[in-house]
């Protein structure tokens, strides 16, 4: 059987070192047979991957790999509470947050972005519910921030 991590290298992708949170918070909780993670920025190598409104500064095609890159970021904070993704039972929820202009009405693709990303480190333990959610502004001006509940 395929680990996640051996699903995500064979995308190209490996986890990365979870993202310092950038306020008063930890990257994720453990509690009982869950972990919880707080937002996720599309944060790469320290920086933002983009910055600014979906449907102006930020296309949907860069929304969906921001979205991507925030699940990856996810995944390292679920990691981060458990060390071995294997025990990630199931994922269980997504919410994605897409600040974009007013007329843009793209949220649940940019969402996939990260729901295919999830679907492929874990197979059929990825398929989750979601909420995809516009916002008129997210931390440091990030056009998309996605957080996961997944069980163990």
């Amino acid at each position: 059987m395929t680990t996640p991590e051996e699903a995500l290298a064979e995308l190209g992708l490996t986890v990365p070192e979870v993202p310092a949170p950038v306020a008063v918070y930890v990257p994720a909780v453990r509690t009982g047979n869950y972990v919880y993670t707080s937002g996720q920025l599309p944060m790469r190598n320290g920086a933002l991957i983009a910055t600014g409104k979906v449907g102006a500064e930020v296309t949907a095609e860069q929304a969906y790999e921001c979205a991507q890159q925030c699940a990856l970021n996810a995944i390292a904070a679920v990691k981060s509470q458990i060390g071995d993704l294997s025990l990630v039972k199931r994922v269980v929820k997504v919410v994605a947050f897409v600040a974009s202009t007013p007329d843009f009405t793209g949220q649940p693709g940019v969402a996939n972005g990260a729901s295919e990303l999830l679907g492929k480190a874990f197979g059929d333990a990825g398929v989750h519910a979601r909420s995809a959610v516009a916002a008129p502004v997210l931390p440091l001006d990030a056009p998309v921030e996605v957080e996961i509940v997944v069980e163990l």
